[in-house]
């Protein structure tokens, strides 16, 4: 199964560390945060990483080339940062079937094999990682709304008032199907293409997207404390594995 990760952002939030590099070559743990997407995506067993970057993508592309760890890897180029969904549809040509994707500022320890397993189903169109968030939280993320099956009926990107404080976590497994959803998405009142938008569409016509729960744990690395959390807890497990 081909990978998609999304690396474009410039990390803002995450000043001073993002001065000199773009986000996903913030060091966690002593390694970039995409060394450790890409570490979780060869696990899974993924045939090509598809790279989308954009801010300094030089330093990217210079420091990981054309493969790793013997996976190709094969970069886009959003020029404007205008959204996931928008980021997405500049891997579109490459993608040939199911495929994983990742947010380039996760940090995973988590049953991702299950979301991958759940895919290869065929019982469900997609299926997204997702964890209860503390309701404070829940606004920082797109929020989810399941059924009773635990199917995703509805999700709403960043919302003032969360319907509920369960959250996609930034890993997914797609079929092509959301290329279409995404080419029909308008932009939402922050000005960007929404992933959330581009799911509710796939929902209104009728697809399956299945909701994992979250083994383990993630760290979206928004704020530097959001990079030291996910050291302490990966030195933790290293330290724990001694």
């Amino acid at each position: 199964m081909q990978a998609v990760v999304l690396a474009a952002g410039e990390g803002t939030r995450l000043r001073p560390l993002t001065e000199d590099k773009p986000k996903g070559m913030v060091e966690v743990d002593g390694a970039p945060i995409l060394t450790h997407c890409f570490d979780n995506l060869v696990e899974l067993g993924a045939s090509e990483l598809i790279v989308v970057v954009g801010y300094m993508k030089e330093k990217i592309i210079q420091h990981y080339g054309d493969e790793y760890e013997g996976v190709p890897i094969t970069y886009a180029h959003q020029r404007e940062q205008n959204g996931l969904a928008h980021a997405l549809l500049t891997v579109e040509e490459h993608i040939d079937d199911d495929f994983m994707l990742i947010l380039g500022d996760n940090v995973f320890e988590a049953n991702l094999q299950d979301v991958v397993r759940r895919q290869a189903e065929d019982r469900a169109d997609a299926a997204f990682l997702v964890e209860e968030v503390p309701m404070e939280e829940a606004s920082r993320y797109g929020v989810c709304d399941t059924n009773k099956y635990g199917e995703i009926v509805d999700v709403v990107e960043k919302p003032d008032d969360p319907p509920s404080n369960l959250v996609m976590t930034g890993f997914y497994t797609f079929t092509p199907a959301i290329f279409h959803a995404c080419h029909l998405v308008q932009p939402s009142d922050r000005g960007e293409y929404e992933i959330s938008d581009a799911v509710g569409l796939l929902l209104e016509s009728g697809r399956t997207i299945d909701a994992i729960p979250l083994d383990g744990w993630r760290m979206d690395i928004g704020y530097p404390e959001d990079r030291d959390e996910a050291e302490r807890r990966l030195s933790g497990e290293a330290e724990a594995e001694a």
